[in-house]
C-alpha cells in the first residue's frame, strides 16, 4: 500500500487573491463562552484564506478589545466559578467531617 502525503490544496486566496496553499479552518471556532461578536462568526462564508492572511485576520480578532458589557459578564461568570469551587470544597470538607463522626460514633458504640 503506497500512502501518499497529503498535498496542500491550493487556490485563490480571498484575501491576497494569489494563488497559494489555504489554511484549513478550526471547525468548532463557533465556540465563545460569551455572545460576543466576532469577524469570523458574523460571516455569512467563511473566506478562504492562505496562512498569512487567515494569521492577519487572527491577530485582527485577538487584538479586538470587550465592550464594557462583555467584561462585566466575563467577570461576573469568574465570580460564579470561584464561589462554585469553593462551595464544592466545602462539601467536601462537610462530607469527611461527618464521616469521620460517624466512625468515631460506631467505634464508641461497638
Amino acid at each position: 500500500m503506497d500512502a501518499k502525503p497529503l498535498q496542500p490544496f491550493e487556490a485563490y486566496c480571498d484575501h491576497c487573491h494569489q494563488q497559494r496553499p489555504l489554511f484549513l479552518y478550526e471547525p468548532d471556532h463557533n465556540c465563545h463562552l460569551l455572545p460576543v461578536a466576532c469577524r469570523w462568526c458574523d460571516r455569512d462564508r467563511q473566506p478562504l484564506l492562505c496562512t498569512r492572511c487567515w494569521d492577519t485576520e487572527k491577530q485582527l480578532e485577538d487584538r479586538t478589545p470587550a465592550t464594557p458589557e462583555e467584561q462585566s459578564i466575563g467577570s461576573f461568570l469568574n465570580a460564579v466559578n470561584a464561589r462554585s469551587r469553593e462551595y464544592d470544597a466545602q462539601v467536601a470538607d462537610d462530607r469527611a467531617a461527618c464521616e469521620a463522626i460517624a466512625k468515631a460514633s460506631e467505634k464508641r458504640s461497638s
